[in-house]
Parts: C-alpha cells; structure tokens; sequence
C-alpha cells in the first residue's frame, strides 16, 4: 500500500521545461497553452506574407509617365533677321507623357486569368513660358499660367523680338516652367544679316517669248527658256501647262527637261489654243516646274505665260433697205442699211457716211457693236431724181487692235414716176373742157340761138 501511495503522488508532477525540472501538472498546462498561441501567431504571419507575395506577384502595378513638355517646332519670321528690325518666334510646346494604365484581376490568381484596366490620363500643368533673349531684344512679356496640357497635346506661344544692331547667330532660350513635372529649356537659332545656315540651292527661272499681240480663236507659238541660276544642280526638270477655261496646249502639257546644271538653259517650244469666245485683256497660263534638288527633295516652283488678248473686230453688211420699199422720184424716204460685226472683238466708235447725191441726214453714229451682233445705219433723205446713182458708204470704227475705216460701193435706184394716171385725168378734163366750149360757145355762135341741132328739129 505504501509502495502505491508513492507511485500515484509521483504520477502528478512532470519534467518541466526548464533544465528537465519536474513542475506541477497546473503549471504545465499553462506553458502548453502558450505555446500553443505561439504558434498560431507564427502560422497566421505566414499566411499574410504567402497572400502578399501572391498579391504582388499577379496584380499589376500602375504604370505612369512624369509629365515632361518638349519643344516639337519653333519658326523665326522672317528667316533672317535685319539689324534693329522687328519679329517674331513661335515655338509649339506638346505634353510628351502618355496615359497610365492600372490593371486589376479578378477571380482565383492565375496568370491566365482576365483582369480590368483602367486608364488615367496625366495632365502637365504649364506655369510659365519665358523667352530668355541672349542678345536678342524680347518685347513680350512671360507667359504665365497658361493652363493645363493633356497627353500628346501641344499649344503654341509667340513671342515679337527685335533683332540687335550687330549682325550674328544669336540662340535666345524658351524656358517652359511647369507644375509637378519636368520642366524645359530649349535654345533657338536667329540669324540676324548673316549668310550662315542658308542653304545653296538651285533656282530656275522661265521667260516666254511670244507674239505682243493675240487675237482670240488664234493658234499662239510659245517657246519658254528655263535657266538655272542657282548654285546647285536641278535635277529631273519638268514643265506642266496649266489648263485654263478658254486656252489650252495644243499637244501635250507635260514636258520633261531632264538636268539642268547650274548657269546652263533649256528651251521649250509648245504651241496653245486659244478660244474665239476668250475675253480681251491680260491672261496668266500657270506653268508648274517640278525637280529634284542634290539630296533628292522635290522641289515646286509656280510661273506663268502671260497673253495679251486683243479682240478684232470684223464688219459686214447685212442688208439694205428703203422705206417706202419703191421709192420716185423727188420723194422723201429712208435707208437703213444693217452692219454686222463678225470679228472677236469689240467695235466701237461706230459711224457711217454716204456721198449720196441728194439732201437730207448723209451721217449716222451707231456707239458699239459687239461680236455675233448688228445694228443698224439710218439716212434720212429728201428726194432724188429718176435713175440709178451709186455711192459710196464709208465706216470708221475702233478695236483693240485700233482705228480701222472700211468702205463699200453701192447703187440707189429711183424709178420714174408713172404719168399714166395724170394722162387719164388730163383727157377727162380736156373732154369736159372741149364739151363746154362747144355748147356754150361754139353752138350759139353759129346757130345764134344757142341750141343743139336735134333741139331745134324739135
């Protein structure tokens, strides 16, 4: 009994922790259940950093551009710049960043898994724009809170300068200041009265020769001479007539001159056609020359054929007429004789005479008369003896071409008046004439009573 006694009080005390001591068995619950927690928290730890590497791992980050402004463009008007004169500097200014992008995934993390993306666009705010002369004379003032700038736009600014007294290559600077991102500075080239950074190149000029004057519906010999004055060569020339309404080439309108070496000069003979209908004055003809400069750029250059339109004008006679249609002699009557302008031209100053040989209005003054119409030339004349008398009809005009007089011979025939009418009229009276003096004349002087023969029988 003792022995069991010793066997149950030894079976409540265990090895402790510490150095193998035996601790009570309340004790040792409690170090149980520490560890325990211990390590729950361990495993719990675990979990977040396995879920956050997996996080990091599939989820992508935001992808953003810094907003950067650049200078895309800048001209200086004009070119070359004349001591002490004025002008001005345009510079284009673009926001460079591009959009950024956020994406997110949803569902279990995989990598072939679909997520969604969002898009933000980044804006650069532009505080200040400042054009630092270095010799050049700014005018304008800065530019100050010119506003926002969205991805891949651009906006322009112009400052006026006035260019130094002495001649040289001058490099004022834009400074670009913005708001939350990269600023700019960016230098630009003024040339003031120097030959520095012109280029050479080639220059070709065109003349024409051709007739001073051209009436419309005519064929025109042109022949046009294409000379290089430039310092370079010009290569694969070529000529392009420009049609217009009312001229055109008479073959083709494109002709190929090929190289043209500086100093050296190529002709070309073409010949245009021109319309009847084509108005008087000056007329332009474009001419295109087309070639290609040493680095192979091509080069256009507009020029013209210049044409001296000048209408002529071309009259005729139509027709010739008298009111009343017969005419007799010693009676007043009209001529009208119609005159016709069958030229290209315009005739003016019209006016026509006749060296009939009777009284009357022998000149008439019509003003103008244009082409494809008539107008009539009125006489007003007393009248003429019997027979036919010619004339002469002569007519002054102007065109563009200048005064011009023309004359026509003509006839006017006057047929003589018909007696026979007063012959019959005569004969009556002569019969009644004749009737009365032998009643009452000859009867009573040989009867002496006055009576007809069958009266007295009676």
């Amino acid at each position: 009994m003792q022995a069991k006694k010793t066997i149950r009080s030894l079976s409540v005390w265990h090895h402790g922790s510490v150095a193998g001591n035996l601790l009570p068995a309340g004790d040792y619950m409690k170090e149980k259940m520490q560890v325990t927690i211990h390590c729950r928290e361990i495993c719990s730890t675990a979990v977040f950093l396995v879920l956050f590497g997996l996080l990091a791992l599939f989820v992508q980050p935001v992808h953003a551009d810094t907003p950067t402004v650049t200078i895309t463009d800048y001209k200086v008007i004009p070119s070359v710049l004349m001591p002490d004169s004025m002008g001005t500097i345009t510079v284009t200014i673009k926001n460079t960043a591009s959009s950024a992008s956020i994406s997110e995934r949803t569902g279990p993390l995989s990598s072939d898994m679909s997520g969604t993306t969002k898009v933000t666009d980044i804006n650069v705010y532009i505080e200040n724009v400042h054009l630092e002369g270095n010799g050049i004379d700014v005018l304008t003032e800065d530019f100050r809170r010119v506003g926002e700038l969205g991805p891949g736009q651009s906006t322009t600014i112009t400052f006026a300068i006035r260019a130094p007294t002495k001649s040289g290559m001058y490099f004022p600077e834009v400074w670009v200041d913005t708001y939350g991102g990269r600023s700019a500075r960016y230098p630009i080239p003024a040339n003031v009265n120097t030959a520095m950074g012109i280029q050479k190149q080639a220059i070709l000029i065109m003349d024409s020769t051709l007739p001073g004057t051209v009436n419309p519906g005519d064929e025109i010999p042109v022949t046009l001479n294409v000379k290089n004055a430039g310092q370079l060569l010009a290569d694969d020339v070529t000529l392009r007539i420009v049609n217009v309404s009312s001229i055109a080439p008479k073959s083709t309108d494109l002709y190929h001159l090929g190289a043209i070496s500086p100093g050296e000069q190529k002709a070309v003979n073409l010949a245009l056609l021109s319309d009847r209908d084509t108005p008087g004055g000056l007329i332009r003809v474009p001419v295109a020359i087309s070639y290609n400069s040493l680095d192979g750029t091509p080069v256009m250059e507009l020029t013209g054929i210049d044409l001296m339109m000048k209408g002529k004008a071309e009259l005729g006679f139509v027709s010739v007429d008298t009111s009343p249609p017969r005419l007799t002699e010693n009676t007043p009557f009209d001529l009208t004789i119609r005159v016709e302008n069958t030229g290209t031209g315009e005739a003016k100053q019209v006016s026509a005479t006749i060296d009939l040989p009777v009284e009357g209005k022998k000149e008439a003054f019509i003003g103008k008369i244009k082409p494809g119409n008539d107008a009539p030339v009125i006489f007003l004349l007393e009248g003429a003896k019997p027979g036919t008398h010619p004339y002469t009809m002569t007519i002054t005009y102007t065109d563009d071409m200048g005064t011009h007089t023309m004359t026509r011979q003509m006839n006017l025939r006057v047929p003589p008046a018909d007696m026979a009418g007063t012959i019959l009229i005569g004969l009556v009276i002569l019969a009644i004439l004749g009737f009365a003096g032998y009643r009452y004349w000859y009867l009573p002087k040989v009867n002496g009573d006055g009576k007809f023969p069958w009266e007295r029988k009676s």
